[in-house]
């Protein structure tokens, strides 16, 4: 029997919490709302079709104009360092969370984001603009085709109720989705408060709910320490290795389940350059490309900090994310040997992949393209690289390049048809690229949706040819290098 918008099956494990944790609360209707996108892949995870999605019920409650019965709508509450500066109290400023469904998977969340005020808005309006929702939902889904943990994306209504940010835009809704949305900052709220009970509470929860095997283990909390601190390692590797950059790594945009959340002034490394900044706001560069990693790490040392109550002691914390850098680094190596097609270990492998990374940032090649064609590279014929050299403005440096390149494939009898399969595996060809994004946006902003969806099928597809869509997979026009994107995307 097909679920009906009315009937969601729909629990609330979060809403059993002390009410300290968040507030209860209706989502603020919307005018005229009409449907803009959904994802199939999302709405199978929980047991929707994303064609019943459209009809004017479902949209009804997925932009807050109407809630289920067995909804239990909240906001939570939680606390975070923003661009390095503990910001004290945030919460959920535009954001409400329906309840959860229960998946083969285990419970998945449902929260609208965009649905109006809440108690934690502090100097926001409560509402998301069609511009943002868009960007969130598919780079939310591109992510997932990648293999990359994320939250979803379920679906976008839109609104023609006006919303101000840079200038006048309207107002949209987009359905998020995951096992649960609790942050780092969601544990720094209590500890800075001195509230070690709730700090408890929240932790016990997160345990039972998403790491019961660690219940089990002398010290949980270390535990639960030690494993978001491996999960966020292998997160920011995956970033680095497909070039995603996530643009504001507050400590309250860090998952404890190691997933990309909040998905704002992101983009996807294009001209390669390790010091791009893709957030106009972030001024001093705090959330480039090559701070990632060390970000990730700072973000872990917040949350040990608010968990050593529980852990016990400074070396107990200290202990456990010490294996965030050797986790980040084998990732990371891992990811970077399969997109270059080695498939072994060598001396030298660390000083090649530098130099390989230095060649691509003094030519400004494209992070994708590069990669991509790099698969198609045949060892005993260098006149076919064309695709791939005229990436380079020096064509002699990467002639050196291809050279040693292909001297290290002969190292381990590389062949030429299995390398290629396995890098079209891991080496995308399409990524949200801002300047997709835009042309989406714009035509969607003119009440013409086709192109989200157009873009969605492209990039649930990232590894494939698609040899209609080959123009999805182009070098940016001249006019993309005058995007931006800012903490208000």
């Amino acid at each position: 029997m097909a679920i009906t918008a009315d009937d969601l099956p729909l629990d609330n494990s979060f809403a059993q919490l002390p009410p300290a944790f968040y507030t209860r609360l209706m989502p603020t209707p919307l005018p005229d709302p009409h449907f803009v996108a959904a994802s199939g892949p999302a709405a199978a995870l929980v047991g929707l079709d994303a064609q019943q999605l459209a009809n004017e019920d479902f949209v009804a409650v997925f932009s807050g104009n109407r809630v289920p019965a067995r909804a239990q709508p909240l906001s939570a509450v939680y606390s975070g360092h923003q661009f390095g500066v503990w910001a004290g109290q945030l919460g959920d400023g535009r954001a409400i969370l329906l309840g959860d469904i229960a998946t083969p998977g285990g419970p998945m969340e449902l929260q609208l984001k965009g649905s109006g005020l809440t108690p934690y808005s502090r100097m926001g309006d409560g509402r998301a603009v069609l511009r943002s929702s868009i960007r969130e939902f598919l780079c939310s889904e591109a992510m997932a085709a990648l293999g990359i943990p994320t939250t979803r994306a379920l679906m976008v209504t839109g609104s023609p109720q006006p919303v101000m940010r840079e200038s006048v835009e309207t107002a949209a809704v987009v359905t998020r989705m995951a096992p649960s949305f609790v942050r780092f900052g969601s544990f720094e709220h209590w500890y800075y408060r001195d509230k070690h009970d709730e700090l408890r509470t929240l932790a016990d929860y997160v345990i039972k709910a998403f790491y019961p095997e660690l219940a089990g283990e002398p010290n949980p909390y270390k535990a639960l320490l030690k494993e978001v601190t491996l999960r966020t390692a292998r997160l920011i590797a995956q970033w680095q290795a497909v070039g995603f950059m996530h643009g504001v790594m507050n400590s309250d945009n860090m998952s404890i389940l190691g997933l990309t959340l909040d998905y704002g002034p992101f983009g996807f490394m294009e001209a390669f350059d390790p010091n791009h900044i893709c957030n106009h706001t972030d001024q001093h560069g705090r959330y480039s490309y090559a701070n990632q990693p060390p970000i990730g790490h700072w973000n872990c040392y917040a949350l040990a900090n608010a968990l050593l109550p529980l852990v016990g002691t400074v070396e107990d914390t200290q202990e456990a994310l010490d294996v965030y850098q050797p986790e980040f680094a084998r990732k990371i190596d891992e990811l970077l040997h399969a997109k270059l097609g080695l498939a072994s270990n060598r001396e030298g492998d660390r000083e090649f992949l530098d130099d390989t990374f230095k060649l691509m940032q003094d030519n400004h090649v494209d992070f994708t393209l590069f990669f991509r064609r790099l698969g198609k590279l045949q060892l005993q014929a260098p006149e076919t690289d064309a695709p791939l050299r005229d990436l380079f403005i020096d064509r002699a440096a990467f002639d050196a390049w291809a050279d040693k390149y292909r001297e290290r494939l002969r190292t381990e009898n590389s062949d030429d048809a299995a390398r290629r399969e396995a890098m079209m595996r891991t080496n995308p060809k399409y990524v949200l690229r801002n300047y997709l994004a835009q042309v989406a946006i714009e035509r969607a902003q003119n009440g013409d949706f086709s192109e989200v969806e157009k873009l969605l099928s492209v990039l649930q597809q990232p590894f494939d040819e698609q040899p209609d869509n080959e123009s999805y997979a182009a070098l940016p026009p001249d006019w993309a290098s005058h995007l931006e994107v800012s903490c208000s995307s």
